[in-house]
């Protein structure tokens, strides 16, 4: 058998972004910086599926969206959006009470118990959103995280030739360069599973065959937040192998009833209002599972160290 590559000693924390670690949606502030109705917009996107299959077409109802986006820019709605200037409005979102400070405070659970710090246990937060990279890049909670993915816009796209030529360069967004989905986001849990998210030069990909023993981060040792049934993929995933789900809700009736439903179904552990300040529910949830998980790895590697710690002395003889 090879070396391990990892000791497993990582707790990783995935979360979901809109309405998970805010109560909103991210474009909010795209929407007010340039006077666009939300409403109207997200009636759009949702008419779009139709609009279009009345000609025989076919779109994935998780990211149309920003084909639309695209198409408010061309339109001159969205004049000159750049990347740079998503991650500028990024910086207007406003998180879910107790974020960022509460990631800090998580953190603390591993980082001050004297078994934890002696089996080097720590705490890594990802966010995995079918929003928009640059936004959740420019947000307060970017310099908390360890591994962003979700959908990236790009600018003009490079013509024919363009290796011999470089064509005029412009920032304005043109294209879709990244997407995650719904279904997608099952591939990011793989992907931190096996630490492909550490820039390895390609050496492992999401479909290099590693024994479970020899991953970075065993699923059994994720969470899994989120806020609706779109992520039952995700939660299915990480429940099927042992790790922990909760489900978390914004104010507002509609947001409990997706969450209680998804409680109801045995899609997650348990459930809690998307708020992080002291003494909240998803506070006490969240603590809690960070150190049952902490204790099972310490308690797996002291198991592992005992059984090295028999081998035989000298006999002693009268």
């Amino acid at each position: 058998m090879p070396p391990a590559i990892y000791t497993q000693n990582v707790i990783a924390i995935i979360w979901d972004f809109d309405k998970t670690l805010t109560h909103s949606y991210m474009q909010d502030p795209m929407f007010d910086e340039y006077g666009v109705d939300p409403k109207t917009f997200w009636e759009e996107v949702n008419a779009l599926a139709a609009h279009y299959a009345r000609g025989g077409d076919r779109v994935s109802q998780d990211n149309v969206y920003l084909n639309h986006i695209i198409s408010y820019v061309r339109s001159g709605v969205f004049s000159g959006l750049t990347n740079a200037k998503l991650r500028e409005l990024g910086a207007r979102i406003e998180l879910a009470p107790g974020m960022p400070d509460f990631l800090a405070r998580l953190a603390q659970v591993v980082a001050t118990e004297e078994r934890y710090v002696k089996h080097e246990i720590r705490l890594e937060n990802y966010v995995v959103s079918t929003g928009l990279r640059a936004m959740i890049e420019g947000s307060a909670i970017f310099p908390h995280v360890q591994g962003v993915w979700a959908c990236d816009l790009l600018p003009q796209a490079a013509p024919p030739g363009f290796l011999q030529q470089l064509p005029a360069h412009s920032d304005t967004l043109e294209q879709i360069g990244y997407t995650i989905d719904n279904t997608s986001k099952t591939r990011a849990i793989f992907e931190i599973n096996k630490g492909i998210n550490l820039g390895n030069a390609g050496e492992v990909t999401v479909n290099s065959v590693i024994p479970p023993d020899q991953r970075r981060v065993p699923i059994k040792n994720m969470i899994y937040i989120a806020d609706g049934p779109s992520d039952v993929p995700s939660f299915s995933v990480v429940n099927a192998n042992g790790g922990k789900t909760l489900g978390v809700y914004a104010p507002g009736d509609e947001n409990f009833n997706n969450a209680a439903l998804l409680e109801e179904q045995g899609r997650v552990n348990s459930i809690a209002e998307a708020t992080y300040t002291p003494g909240s529910a998803a506070e006490r949830w969240l603590f809690r599972a960070v150190r049952r998980m902490a204790d099972e790895i310490v308690d797996s590697r002291e198991r592992a160290l005992s059984a090295y710690s028999g081998a035989p002395g000298h006999v002693i003889t009268q």
